[in-house]
Parts: structure tokens; C-alpha cells; sequence
């Protein structure tokens, strides 16, 4: 086993911070491994070997940083040290140093998810992909903000075996500080955590179960819901004199009739997909084939369109090959935010975007007496649970209605 010590090395300028360096001891050979962290004389105890500071210290805070990063540091060393070890193989400190550097170049958290998120791209997961970047992003401009200064340098990244609980309960509280929603805090968080499993999994790292104290469930939706009434209205709306409000109410429309399908299907439907008065499509979230009857109604909303070379059915991606989900992403966030303005010409006080029209069709079957099993196929979910999600928050005033029946028979 090789001896590992914490040591510290003064600059030859004075008043300058000093290395913090390990030295690893193997067969009488000594080696020396630089680490990034710098403090002044004044902050090093030599007979504990470790920094310190004192309550009134301007850099207490990041002091102690250095302090669980050492210790961190040392604990990767030493579990390197009792792997090579129990190999049975000779090996040397130069062995201990190479494996470290290499675990840190591979394990930490940003290079791990990066090997993650192109392995998804290249398996042709695109949407997942985007997903755990969005939630790589996140975490980046969390490890930024927390630190001053003298702290976290910009885009520092963590390694896979120093996530704490502390760590995961300080971005979930800093992402309520900037008012994000719980659903999405629990989303982020729970993409970390299968980050984090995975590390496990491939034996990279022992599991301490680092989110047992942050939320990572689902809170029930607000209702999302339109009742027939008031899509009616939507559709009868004269927005003949704003072609892009006209646009975003008819693509809603659209994808209410195509049984509330998700705007990325839409989007990538083809002109070949619609043969013999049905459409044939395969959900890019689940890959499940369906099959949809074309109406007259559908037609009629894409009649409006009628310049429309591309080789997609709907208007949304004009010119194929170029950028083609940057511009399906733009194109829906233009139509949701045209759709918060005729949620306002119809009295709709719910935030209207493309996916309240597939809670809309879901509560309309409901509504119709619609069987779960049949809803549930309609949309093209894998399970009657993930259809019970989308009812549940969707029509509580059955619920109320047979509640004041039960009250007046009181």
C-alpha cells in the first residue's frame, strides 16, 4: 500500500499563496501530484497537514472548499491505491498519479454526461439527448453562481464521486430562489440522479445517495384543459388580418383533431406518412406506430397552406435539411407565445400553449364516455398510467358536480 500525505509548498515571492501538493509514497519511491488549489502560509497548519482558517477570515468560505476538496482528493487516492492493490499486480506511485488523471479527466460529472449525451445522439435519441444537455447547462451556471471569487473558478467542473446531498439540496433551493417551477427542478434532478446511477452501475463510483433529500417526484398539474366551448370559439375567431396568430390557432387546432398529437410529430409528419385517408407516424418520444383517420377538418385547416414544397405535410419546417430542429423549436415557440394572446380574445385564463390541445382532446374523450383503455391508445401512451396523469388533473368539476348532488340529499 502506498503512503499518502497532504502537503504544502510556500512561493519563493513573499506574502504569495503557496501549492497545496500530495505525496504519494510506494516502495521507498516518493512522487509528487500538484493539485490547482493556492493558499497563504497563514492558512496552512503543519502539524495537521490540512488549511485552515478562523470564524472572522474574509475566505473562510473558500477555505473550507479546499478543505472538502483535499479530502475529496485524498479519498480518490487512496480507493486508486487499494484497486491497484488488490489487483495483485506490481505497481508503482507513478501508477496511483496516472490512474487519478485519468479518473478526473473521464468521471468528472461535465465530461461523463458529455460521453452520455453523445452516445444518445448517436443511438439516434435526439430529444433525450437535448434533455440531459439542458440539464448539464443548468448545473454549470449553478457551480458558477455559488462562487466568489475566490471560490469556484468559471465552469468548474465536479467530479462524479464528490456530488453530496448538501450539493443537490443547494441547487434544488437555488433554483427556487430564481422561481422555477417544482416539476421542473424534480426533472432536472432527477436526469442527475440517472446520471449518477449509471456512474454506479458501471462501478465507477460507490453509491451515497446523494438526492435522498431533494424532491424528485412529479406534483399534479394545474389544469390544462380546454372544454369544446371554448375551442369552438378558438376556431371561430376571425384572424384573418394576423397571419401568425391565424397560424398558431390553426396548428392548435390541428393537433387536437390529430388526437392531441405532440408538436414534434407534427412537425416531422411527411406528405408520403398520409395514404388512403389515413396517417401512418411513429412517436419520436416512444417510437409506438399509430394510425390516424385524415378528416375533412384536417383538410381543411391544410388547405390553407397550399405553398408548400417541402416534402413535410404540415407548414412548420419550410426548408428541409437546414437546422431542422432549431427551426421546429422556433417555430413552436412563436406559436405558443401567439397563443397567450388568443387566450386572451377568448377569456382563457389558463396558459395556453400546443400541449393544452392534447390534455384538451384527452378531457373531450373523457367527457364523451370515452373508455381509458381507448384514450389511452388514442394518444399513444405505453400505459393507461401516463394517461390517468393527464385525466387526473383535468376535469375536477365532475368530481364537484357529484359532490353537490351527495350535499343536497343531505
Amino acid at each position: 500500500m502506498a503512503s499518502i500525505k497532504v502537503k504544502f509548498r510556500p512561493s519563493t515571492v513573499a506574502d504569495h499563496e503557496g501549492t497545496i501538493y500530495y505525496q504519494i509514497i510506494h516502495e521507498r519511491k516518493v512522487r509528487q501530484l500538484l493539485s490547482d488549489y493556492k493558499v497563504f502560509p497563514t492558512e496552512w497548519d503543519e502539524s495537521r497537514s490540512m488549511v485552515t482558517t478562523t470564524q472572522k477570515s474574509e475566505r473562510k468560505s473558500f477555505i473550507l472548499s479546499i478543505r472538502e476538496r483535499i479530502r475529496w482528493d485524498v479519498e480518490r487516492l487512496t480507493k486508486i491505491d487499494r484497486k491497484l492493490d488488490a489487483n495483485g499486480l506490481s505497481y508503482t506511485a507513478d501508477d496511483v498519479i496516472e490512474e487519478f488523471n485519468r479518473y478526473s479527466d473521464e468521471y468528472s460529472l461535465f465530461n461523463y454526461m458529455e460521453s452520455i449525451i453523445a452516445k444518445l445522439k448517436q443511438n439516434g435519441k435526439v430529444r433525450t439527448s437535448e434533455t440531459y444537455k439542458s440539464t448539464l447547462n443548468s448545473f454549470k451556471k449553478f457551480l458558477a453562481n455559488q462562487a466568489s471569487e475566490d471560490d469556484y473558478r468559471e465552469n468548474e467542473d465536479i467530479m462524479l464521486d464528490c456530488l453530496t446531498s448538501e450539493i443537490m439540496e443547494s441547487y434544488e433551493a437555488w433554483h427556487h430562489k430564481r422561481g422555477v417551477a417544482p416539476n421542473t427542478i424534480s426533472f432536472y434532478t432527477r436526469i442527475l440522479r440517472a446520471v449518477y446511477n449509471r456512474a454506479v452501475e458501471d462501478g465507477i463510483i460507490e453509491n451515497r445517495n446523494p438526492f435522498r433529500k431533494v424532491y424528485t417526484g412529479v406534483d399534479k398539474t394545474v389544469k390544462r384543459a380546454l372544454p369544446l366551448p371554448v375551442i369552438k370559439k378558438i376556431k371561430a375567431l376571425d384572424l384573418s388580418l394576423n397571419a401568425s396568430l391565424g397560424f398558431a390557432r390553426d396548428m392548435f387546432l390541428m393537433s387536437f383533431c390529430l388526437r392531441g398529437m405532440s408538436f414534434i410529430d407534427m412537425a416531422f409528419l411527411k406528405k408520403t406518412d398520409l395514404k388512403n385517408g389515413y396517417v401512418t407516424y411513429r412517436r419520436r418520444k416512444t417510437g409506438q406506430k399509430l394510425i390516424i383517420e385524415w378528416t375533412k377538418e384536417m383538410q381543411m385547416i391544410l388547405d390553407k397552406y397550399p405553398k408548400n414544397e417541402s416534402d413535410y405535410l404540415l407548414p412548420i419546417i419550410r426548408n428541409p435539411g437546414i437546422n431542422e430542429r432549431c427551426t421546429y423549436r422556433n417555430v413552436g415557440y412563436n406559436i405558443n407565445h401567439n397563443l397567450k394572446t388568443i387566450a386572451g380574445m377568448v377569456g382563457v385564463t389558463i396558459p395556453l400553449t400546443l400541449y393544452v390541445a392534447r390534455h384538451s382532446w384527452a378531457s373531450a374523450a373523457k367527457a364523451k364516455g370515452i373508455p381509458l383503455s381507448v384514450i389511452s391508445e388514442g394518444m399513444g401512451h405505453d400505459s393507461e398510467t401516463t394517461t390517468q396523469i393527464y385525466l387526473a388533473s383535468l376535469d375536477t368539476s365532475v368530481v364537484d358536480k357529484a359532490n353537490s348532488i351527495i350535499l343536497k340529499s343531505l
